[in-house]
């Protein structure tokens, strides 16, 4: 099967992380990259998110990294 990880995939649902975040943790762990600061986008917060790099590793059989990206913007409306 071609079938690989599309993403890390959450490790917070969208409500538990409005209520474990800050907004100021937020805008710490956002430097560097555009995004809306408004509290609608507190659930977006990268720490929401599995670990990209062990989920690749868990991947490790089933993809072939041949190229990493850098986050530069995220978008969502509110």
């Amino acid at each position: 099967m071609d079938s690989a990880p599309h993403g890390a995939g959450r490790e917070y649902s969208r409500n538990a992380a409005r209520k474990t975040f800050t907004q100021d943790q937020l805008r710490k762990a956002m430097r560097g990259i555009e995004f809306r600061d408004t509290p609608a986008f507190l659930d977006e917060i990268p720490a929401a998110y599995k670990d990209i790099d062990i989920v690749m590793q868990d991947a490790r059989e089933l993809v072939d990294i041949r190229h990493t990206l850098r986050q530069i913007i995220n978008v969502k409306g509110d």
